[in-house]
């Protein structure tokens, strides 16, 4: 067995595991946070900002898709895992040391919520350090961790706000529509923005050949998080001007500019796929009139639907097969021509190429011959 695959297997044990457990003990603080009847209600009104936010997260990760699979662990995670963590962390903290309620929002539920989610993307820079090729993969992870702790999290708030115990009014449907507006539609991006201070920090750290970067660039990270989270929450303590004052002068341009540098990533990401595969073709890898096909999305659209008037579905699944090769390809050789690719560098590129060579003869390109069987 290759030791990416030992780490593989052993990420996704670990985190399986770890969402097992999350799962029952979230299942159970649902069970006894109010009446079935309004924990369904509060469970449909978290649920309803999960959709936008997903889907602007999915397209961003339209370019270089991660595997489904790790997309669905994270969110799991954050659910499941990074709530209880830190409700666990956090109650234990309290009960040890004895904090105030508003030092314990400011100062401990950012530094443990941060924790939490971002071990995540610790873990898979770790056991799946491959699967992340740089800032804008590390901004989707960390999307879809905050992603699943805000559900979890809003589907708690919303339920103690019906029954009068989060401190923002009498309960009831006036509670419940306060919280709503103000977690759900108000702040959706919240939990998201923060953790992707250290997806960004972890996308450096992949991409950098200095040590001192790959650690300190997700620490740095780490930190930025917990600031912002912090400021964030402390602006609730003091009232409806101080929070419209940190949301209008820090937490909207952070979110504009985390939004600009994702566009930028995702922008710059072609540019560099583009020489990558250039370098690749001259090497022999792969036919240098494929990568104008490989590089562009509408391309990818146009060549996926050729393929399957000409040929069939078998022709546009062997497409898609040879498009998504040709993409990891093209970002493994941008590594080894840094110096920062993985250690299985060799297996990943070779098990790319098997799948070029498989696919490649199943289909034509628009304006080719297609090729006969």
């Amino acid at each position: 067995m290759h030791a990416h695959h030992r780490e593989s297997v052993a990420f996704t044990v670990l985190v399986t595991v770890a969402v097992a457990l999350g799962a029952a003990a979230v299942l159970l603080l649902l069970a006894f946070s109010g009446a079935p009847s309004i924990t369904l209600l509060a469970t449909a009104l978290a649920a309803l900002p999960v959709g936008p936010v997903l889907a602007a997260y999915l397209w961003l990760d339209r370019y270089e898709p991660e595997p489904k699979r790790l997309l669905a662990l994270g969110l799991l995670w954050g659910a499941c895992v990074a709530t209880v963590a830190a409700l666990v962390v956090q109650g234990l903290g309290g009960f040890v040391v004895g904090v105030t309620s508003n030092a314990s929002l400011a100062i401990v539920a950012p530094i443990t919520e941060e924790a939490s989610k971002g071990l995540f993307l610790l873990l898979l820079l770790w056991w799946r350090r491959a699967e992340v090729d740089g800032i804008l993969d590390g901004i989707v992870y960390a999307g879809m961790v905050g992603i699943g702790f805000a559900f979890t999290e809003n589907i708690l708030y919303l339920a103690a706000a019906y029954d009068g115990m989060d401190g923002m009014g009498p309960g009831g449907i006036a509670g419940v529509t306060s919280t709503f507006v103000l977690r759900c539609l108000f702040s959706p991006f919240a939990h998201p923005l923060f953790t992707a201070f250290i997806g960004v920090g972890v996308g450096i750290a992949v991409t950098s050949r200095s040590t001192a970067v790959r650690i300190g660039a997700p620490v740095l990270g780490y930190g930025a998080a917990v600031l912002a989270h912090g400021l964030w929450n402390a602006s609730t303590i003091f009232g409806l001007g101080s929070f419209l004052a940190v949301y209008l002068v820090l937490m909207a341009p952070a979110f504009v500019g985390m939004v600009g540098l994702a566009l930028w990533a995702r922008g710059s990401e072609r540019q560099m796929l583009a020489v990558a595969l250039e370098d690749a073709a001259r090497r022999g890898l792969i036919p240098a009139t494929d990568i104008g096909w490989v590089v562009d999305l509408r391309a990818r659209r146009i060549a996926r639907r050729h393929a399957r008037t000409v040929g069939g579905p078998d022709a546009q699944r062997a497409m898609e097969e040879y498009q998504q090769a040709a993409v990891e390809l093209g970002y493994l050789h941008h590594r080894l021509l840094r110096g920062t690719a993985p250690r299985d560098w060799q297996a990943r590129g070779q098990s790319f190429l098997h799948s070029i060579q498989e696919s490649r003869p199943r289909f034509s390109f628009p304006g080719q011959v297609v090729p006969q069987q």
